[in-house]
């Protein structure tokens, strides 16, 4: 069978136009479109094709003469990383914006400048001690800074320019050693949860955030999968959430804005099975926004979206935790003049964010001896290890309740 021949694109004087090249009509400018390292889409004119071909030629031999230095091992972290990624073309614009945006702000005017080849392991951990004592940065931030450069010196390491990665091992020594753990989350307690549910019911000004909470709380799902939520993955004949979606909150050049984003794993795409309370909360707002109308706002191709705020928009994790706030502060103030006129202690909710509701969940299904595969799976983790961190703390803490329970009943010394 004989193969179809291609057209070829030809400009006004009948020449052929190579990959990239096109000639526009109204003016008869010649474009030649590539991407750069930062995944950009950039664009080079002229007005006649021999001189746009030289600027062709040229951006080749930067790119070549940019191979030379890292196959020879010249290569600064910088130039590394715009290697890293410009490889990157399916990752989501919301991540890339963030990675360009760390890498630019802690990395590239300072430690960026450094030769691949020559840094060290001690190298990345002054670096990283510099951001935490003179940067004073939060060690979640340090966290983030680590995700971005780690895979730049793995991709070193898989083209035989370097040995072995600097940055392993690092992270884990500073939060060991260096006393700033502060990203570990704690889960609120029985007590706490059900005080922070209780205030949202029977304060008249929050009880409109109840079915929004208690989807967080009932499910464990993430903020961006909760805002995301559309009446589509509401199964009420199954009892279950189809979770395949998130919408997620950014900031780029200086503009706030949400895009859907589809999870970043295969493990993020799952089934949850609703529990009464939240099955209850979700058909009681279904039925009203049946009466009082549903959410019009459409997001990417995506709407019927079960959460909007006042205004028909998406609610923004900042404002959901600003809501938290003001929830524990109300009840917080109201649960100190009750425990002293009933003479008891008071059940203070600490502060917290919308993922320790997820946090909180996750260990209730823990102490619940739930097999770790089926958390594992509930949750959406990506690797078991996750879900093997907050079981092995939880089954501590009751070990350690069970013993002091016992040792308070039986005399062993």
């Amino acid at each position: 069978m004989a193969k179809a021949k291609v057209k070829q694109r030809k400009d006004s004087k009948g020449r052929v136009l190579q990959k990239g090249e096109s000639q526009r009509k109204l003016d008869g400018m010649y474009i030649y479109t590539y991407v750069n390292p930062y995944g950009k889409r950039c664009y080079v004119y002229s007005k006649d094709l021999f001189t746009l071909r030289e600027k062709e030629q040229e951006l080749i031999k930067a790119q070549m003469d940019g191979l030379d230095y890292y196959v020879g091992g010249h290569a600064t972290i910088n130039m590394t990383f715009d290697r890293y990624m410009s490889t990157k073309h399916n990752l989501r614009e919301t991540t890339r914006s963030n990675y360009l945006y760390m890498f630019n702000r802690f990395i590239r005017a300072d430690f960026g400048n450094k030769f691949l080849t020559e840094v060290k392991y001690t190298d990345v951990k002054l670096f990283y001690y510099h951001l935490l004592n003179e940067k004073d940065i939060a060690i979640n931030t340090l966290d983030t800074i680590h995700t971005v450069l780690h895979p730049i010196f793995d991709m070193a390491v898989r083209d035989d320019i370097i040995r072995k990665n600097p940055t392993d091992g690092v992270l884990a020594e500073i939060k060991r050693n260096s006393g700033k753990n502060k990203g570990i989350r704690h889960a609120l307690t029985i007590e706490q949860q059900q005080a922070f549910m209780d205030t949202i019911r029977t304060f008249p000004e929050y009880y409109h955030w109840y079915p929004l909470f208690a989807t967080l709380l009932g499910t464990g799902m993430r903020i961006g999968e909760c805002t995301g939520l559309t009446w589509n993955d509401v199964d009420f004949k199954r009892r279950c959430i189809s979770v395949n979606h998130a919408a997620t909150y950014y900031t780029r050049n200086g503009v706030a804005g949400f895009a859907i984003s589809r999870p970043k794993t295969e493990a993020g795409i799952r089934q949850i099975p609703m529990m009464d309370a939240v099955y209850n909360a979700l058909k009681n707002e279904y039925d009203r926004q049946k009466k009082d109308g549903f959410c019009t706002y459409e997001l990417d191709g995506v709407s019927g979206f079960i959460f909007s705020n006042k205004l028909g928009l998406l609610h923004n994790p900042h404002c959901v935790n600003l809501a938290i706030k003001r929830i524990y502060e109300a009840h917080n103030a109201r649960e100190i003049i009750d425990a002293k006129r009933e003479h008891r202690e008071p059940v203070i909710i600490p502060h917290f964010s919308c993922h320790v509701l997820r946090h909180t969940f996750c260990s209730r299904l823990c102490e619940s001896d739930m097999n770790v595969k089926v958390i594992q799976e509930i949750m959406g983790h990506k690797n078991v290890e996750t879900t093997l961190d907050i079981y092995t703390e939880v089954n501590y803490n009751k070990k350690k309740d069970s013993l002091e329970e016992l040792a308070s009943k039986m005399q062993f010394f």
